[in-house]
């Protein structure tokens, strides 16, 4: 072995987690993860127990298929954002308007708490719009070089420079 260092080698972490922000620009992705941690409460509280000491508490309404199929969508709509984000107009309105049905349907929207993060998820994803990539530096602004002889010829006796003309050979 060697003890001349042969570069700094990136740990794999390092490469996954840039594989990752990567990733994450690409689409919504706070809108989608908002939206599915709005699904969760809103399929999850209408068949949860509670236990307080010996006592059960069940919170389960007679409208728990309802609930249950909402927060079901709204998870489904929230990975759509993250793997299919051309249709995250239409996932973010969806998504928006599930969580308004959640009110009277699932528990005041699981508890106020899953339809405030669907409403969020949902209005992120009908705001958010894929980024442009970064415009390179402009040519300077002297003389066009793409421009044929003539026209720069002509360019430049209107800046008062003198362009050399080409020997045709």
């Amino acid at each position: 072995m060697s003890p001349e260092s042969t570069g700094q080698n990136e740990h794999n972490l390092t490469v996954y987690r840039r594989g990752f922000r990567t990733w994450r620009g690409n689409r919504p992705f706070w809108a989608g993860l908002f939206t599915m941690l709005g699904g969760v409460p809103i399929a999850y509280f209408p068949y949860a127990d509670l236990h307080l000491g010996n006592m059960t508490l069940a919170m389960s309404t007679t409208a728990g298929a309802g609930s249950l199929i909402i927060g079901v969508l709204l998870i489904t709509l929230g990975l759509t954002m993250w793997f299919h984000s051309i249709v995250r107009v239409f996932a973010g309105v969806a998504a928006i308007l599930l969580a308004l049905i959640s009110i009277p349907v699932a528990n005041i929207g699981g508890f106020v708490i899953g339809f405030v993060l669907a409403l969020i998820g949902g209005a992120l994803s009908v705001s958010w719009a894929p980024g442009e990539p970064k415009a390179d530096e402009e040519a300077p602004q002297d003389v066009p070089a793409a421009l044929p002889m003539d026209e720069r010829h002509s360019e430049s006796v209107l800046h008062g420079a003198t362009v050399p003309q080409q020997q045709v050979g």
